[in-house]
């Protein structure tokens, strides 16, 4: 699998999909972000499409302090809130974890003070990847 760009990615050939997702729901805490929106993509295109699709969770992690903050900086930044984090099961087996690399998704505000707060959330985010 080609590895995005935009993405902070970590693949664990011998992590099963629920303890990369429990692992990535405890390592966001750790970093101060709680999870917003939770979706079972799996469930849902099996309901709406009938078709079959790896177990796939995309996970709407959202740092309170620092959503503040970008907001009051760039009112129509939730457009691109909250960060999003998927857990999938890996071809072969295991688990991949990737989040989305905040500077690349913010480069496309025009605002320099966003600048700032995109390198903070994309530090953490690597450490959250990095700490699994």
């Amino acid at each position: 699998m080609a590895l995005p760009k935009y993405a902070i990615t970590r693949e664990f050939p011998d992590l099963s999909f629920d303890e990369a997702k429990e692992r990535t729901i405890e390592a966001l805490s750790e970093e101060g972000f709680g999870i917003l929106a939770e979706i079972d993509v799996q469930d849902t295109l099996k309901k709406k499409l009938d078709v079959d699709f790896r177990r796939y969770t995309i996970l709407g992690a959202c740092n309170p302090p620092l959503a503040h903050q970008a907001l009051q900086n760039e009112l129509h930044l939730g457009l691109l809130l909250p960060c999003n984090v998927v857990v999938m099961e890996r071809e072969g087996g295991g688990a991949v974890v990737s989040a989305v690399r905040p500077t690349d998704m913010f480069n496309i505000v025009d605002n320099p003070q966003m600048a700032p707060v995109a390198r903070d959330v994309e530090l953490m985010m690597k450490r959250v990847i990095q700490n699994l």
